[in-house]
C-alpha cells in the first residue's frame, strides 16, 4: 500500500468513526468492556477455563492493572500471554501487543476469537478488504487486543490510527523483549524505536515479556524502554516437565531414529544447524516412513507456510527445521525437541527446548553434539558484528554440554538461579541424563588414559582431540604422514577403543582436570595433574561408562497414556473419540486442533467424565465460551 492510498484510507476510517458517534460512542465502549470488568480470578476461570494462576502471573497482572511498568522474565510455556490478556479484558481501553512474527499474531488472535474476545492483528498478511475492516474496528474503540509488528508500530500511519478519539491505549506489551537489547541473543534494531512512543502515550503502562534474559539484558531492556521505577519479576527458569538429555553425536541419524521409536505418535521438532543437514535428516526419516516435513529458508514462502501449517494442524507429527522455525509457534502438545547440532548459545537452546511441553505435560529435549559443531559455529563468527560476544555465548553452551553435574543445575546457574533439587536424588523424576542414571561408578582407565596423554606429549601439545584419536587408531590420513606422526610410538596403539569411546574418554579427562584445551585453537595440553599422574604412573579412575543411555521418564510416561490408567478403558475410548472430533471440528473452523482444546484438557475430561455442562466447566481449560460452543458435542461423546 503506498503512502497516498493509506492516508486516504485512514482519513476515511477516522471520518466514519467520528460520523457514527452513536455506534462508536464512549458509552458503548464502556458497556462493551464492562462484561469483562471482573477480578483476574473470575476472568481466568470464566473466560479461559483455568482454576489457578501459574507462579507470578497474578503479581504481573496486578502491576499492569495498577499502571506500573513491568519487566517479566518467564520461561517459554510459563503463561506470559495471560499476563496481558487478562488485564486487557478488565481495563477499559485497548492493549497493543508488539510481536515479531506474523505466525504468532495469527495464532494468538485465533485463540482469543475462539473465546469470544475481540482481537485483531495488522500485518502484511491482510488483504485490502481485511485491512480496511480491521482499521475500522480498531478506530471504533471496541477492540480489546491489537497485535502489531515492531516495524508497524513505529510508523506514523499506525500511530495516527491509535490516536483516534475513540481509542484508548491502556497497555503496550512488548513480547520477545530480549530483541530490544544489543546484549540479547536475537537483537532486532526495529525494537529500539518502541521507546519513542513513551512521549505520545505517557499514561500507558508498558509491559515487557521475555523467556531469555540474563541480568545485563534485563537492565538494558529497562533502559531502552525508558521504564520508570519498573517492577522486575523474574520467574523460576526451571521447566520440571522437560527431561534434559545430552549425548555425544556418534551416528546421529541412528540416534534420532532410536529416539523416535521411543516416542511413537508424538509431535516434535528436530533442529539442524544448516539447510543441508535439515534436508538430509528429513529425507532419511521420510524414507523410513515417518510422518515428517521440513522447514528452512531455501524453501519458497508458500512451501514454508504450508509445511508449518501442516505441523500446527497435526497433519504431520515431526518437523525438521533450521533456526528460522519456531519463534511464535504456540503449539502446546509438542512432546519433544531434538537438536541434531549444538546451538550457538544457552539462550537459544533454552528458548527452543521451551517449545516442548507448553501444556505442562511431560516432554523431552535431546541434544546431540560433537566438536565439529563448535568449529562450524566459530566459522560464522567472522561475519558477526561482535565476535567477542559470540564467543562468550558459545563458551556458555560448551560448558553446558560438557558439564559433569546435573544438567538442570548447570542450566539454571547460567541464568543466575539455584536448583534446589540435589543431583542424583531425582531418579525416575523428570530431570536429566545425569540424574536419571545416578552417579557413575569409578572405573580403572589407567592404560587408556596413559596412551591418550602420552600421544598429546608426542605431538608437542599442538593438536586437537580428533587428531590425537586418529593417531591412536592408526589413521592413514595424509596430514598425519606429512607430519611424521605415523612414526611415533603411540601411532595405532589405541585400536581397543572405538573413535566415539576415545572422544568420551577425552571429555572425561578434561572434566577431571588431567588435560586442558586452549580456547583459541582447541589444542590439547597436559595439566600439572596430568603430568604428575603420567610420570608417577598413578592409577587413573574415571567416572565413565561408554555409551550409557539416559532413562527418560517422559518416554515411559507417554506410553501410559498420560493421565489415563490402563484399566480405564472408557477413559481411553473418550480420549480417542475426542481426538477425532477435535480434528474434524478444527478442519471445519480452519484452526489448529489445540485452539479447540489442548491435550491436557482432553485427558482431564476423560478422567472426570462429566455428564452435565456445569461439571464440564470444572475441567481444565473449559471456560464459559468453550462450554457454550462445544459443550453439547463433548457431552455426547462422553455419554455414548
Amino acid at each position: 500500500m503506498d503512502e497516498i492510498s493509506y492516508n486516504i484510507l485512514l482519513e476515511k476510517v477516522l471520518e466514519i468513526s467520528s460520523r457514527n458517534s452513536l455506534l462508536f460512542s464512549r458509552a458503548d465502549i464502556m458497556e462493551s468492556s464492562m462484561k469483562y470488568r471482573k477480578s483476574p480470578e473470575e476472568v481466568l476461570k470464566n473466560i479461559f477455563g483455568y482454576d489457578k494462576f501459574r507462579p507470578l502471573q497474578k503479581e504481573i497482572i496486578q502491576n499492569v492493572l495498577d499502571g506500573r511498568d513491568t519487566l517479566a522474565v518467564m520461561p517459554t510455556g510459563g503463561g506470559k500471554s495471560l499476563c496481558y490478556q487478562i488485564p486487557a479484558l478488565i481495563m477499559e481501553g485497548m492493549t497493543v501487543v508488539v510481536s515479531p512474527l506474523i505466525a504468532l499474531m495469527q495464532d494468538q488472535v485465533a485463540q482469543l476469537e475462539a473465546l469470544g474476545i475481540p482481537a485483531v492483528y495488522i500485518n502484511s498478511s491482510l488483504s485490502w478488504e481485511e485491512y480496511v475492516d480491521t482499521c475500522t474496528r480498531v478506530s471504533s474503540g471496541k477492540i480489546k487486543l491489537l497485535y502489531l509488528s515492531p516495524e508497524g508500530l513505529n510508523t506514523q500511519k499506525i500511530i495516527s490510527l491509535l490516536s483516534s478519539e475513540a481509542v484508548k491505549i491502556d497497555c503496550i506489551t512488548i513480547d520477545e523483549a530480549h530483541c530490544i537489547s544489543e546484549w540479547g541473543h536475537d537483537f532486532r534494531p526495529d525494537y529500539l524505536e518502541i521507546k519513542n512512543l513513551r512521549s505520545q502515550f505517557s499514561q500507558t503502562v508498558f509491559l515487557a515479556l521475555t523467556a531469555t534474559a540474563t541480568r545485563s539484558v534485563q537492565q538494558d531492556i529497562v533502559k531502552q524502554l525508558k521504564m520508570q521505577d519498573p517492577a522486575l519479576i523474574v520467574s523460576d527458569f526451571n521447566r520440571p516437565n522437560i527431561f534434559l538429555n545430552v549425548q555425544r553425536k556418534q551416528k546421529g541419524i541412528n540416534q534420532i531414529m532410536e529416539f523416535l521409536q521411543e516416542h511413537k505418535g508424538q509431535s516434535g521438532i528436530i533442529y539442524c544447524f544448516s539447510r543441508k543437514n535439515t534436508d538430509m535428516v528429513y529425507q532419511e526419516l521420510k524414507e523410513l516412513k515417518f510422518n515428517v516435513t521440513n522447514y528452512h529458508a531455501g524453501l519458497s514462502d508458500e512451501e514454508r507456510f504450508r509445511h508449518q501449517n501442516d505441523f500446527i494442524h497435526d497433519k504431520v507429527q515431526i518437523i525438521v527445521a533450521t533456526l528460522a522455525f519456531g519463534m511464535g509457534i504456540n503449539k502446546p502438545d509438542v512432546r519433544f525437541v531434538i537438536h541434531y547440532d549444538m546451538p550457538k548459545s544457552v539462550e537459544q537452546y533454552y528458548q527452543e527446548i521451551g517449545r516442548a511441553g507448553r501444556d505442562g505435560m511431560e516432554a523431552e529435549a535431546l541434544l546431540l553434539y560433537s566438536p565439529g559443531d563448535i568449529n562450524k559455529i566459530r566459522f560464522l563468527f567472522q561475519d558477526s558484528e561482535d565476535p567477542v560476544k559470540a564467543e562468550k555465548l558459545l563458551q556458555g553452551m560448551i560448558s553446558y554440554v560438557e558439564t559433569n553435574q546435573c544438567r538442570r543445575k548447570s542450566l539454571l546457574q547460567y541464568f543466575g538461579q539455584t536448583y534446589n533439587g540435589s543431583p542424583f536424588s531425582t531418579i525416575m523424576q523428570n530431570c536429566c541424563d545425569f540424574c536419571s542414571n545416578g552417579p557413575l561408578a569409578l572405573r580403572d582407565f589407567t592404560t587408556e588414559a596413559q596412551k591418550f596423554m602420552s600421544c598429546i606429549l608426542r605431538v608437542r601439545e599442538g593438536f586437537g582431540a580428533a587428531y590425537i584419536i586418529d593417531i591412536l587408531l592408526g589413521s592413514k590420513s595424509e596430514r598425519i604422514s606429512e607430519n611424521g606422526h605415523d612414526l611415533i610410538s603411540t601411532y595405532g596403539i589405541g585400536r581397543e577403543l572405538k573413535k566415539n569411546e576415545w572422544q568420551e574418554l577425552n571429555d572425561c579427562l578434561q572434566r577431571e582436570g588431567y588435560i586442558g584445551r586452549t580456547k583459541e585453537y582447541r589444542t590439547l595440553y597436559l595439566t600439572h595433574k596430568g603430568r604428575q599422574a603420567l610420570s608417577a604412573r598413578e592409577n587413573i579412575l574415571l567416572p565413565l561408562d561408554f555409551g550409557r543411555k539416559a532413562i527418560s521418564t517422559s518416554a515411559t510416561t507417554q506410553k501410559a497414556s498420560h493421565f489415563i490408567s490402563g484399566d480405564d478403558k472408557e477413559g481411553q475410548r473418550i480420549v480417542s473419540d475426542l481426538r477425532k472430533w477435535r480434528t474434524s471440528m478444527a478442519e471445519e473452523l480452519k484452526v489448529p486442533p489445540y485452539i479447540i482444546f489442548g491435550d491436557k484438557t482432553m485427558y482431564d475430561i476423560a478422567v472426570r467424565k462429566p455428564h452435565t455442562l456445569s461439571r464440564l466447566l470444572e475441567c481444565h481449560g473449559i471456560g464459559e465460551s468453550k462450554a457454550e460452543k462445544f459443550g453439547n458435542a463433548i457431552l455426547e461423546i462422553i455419554n455414548r
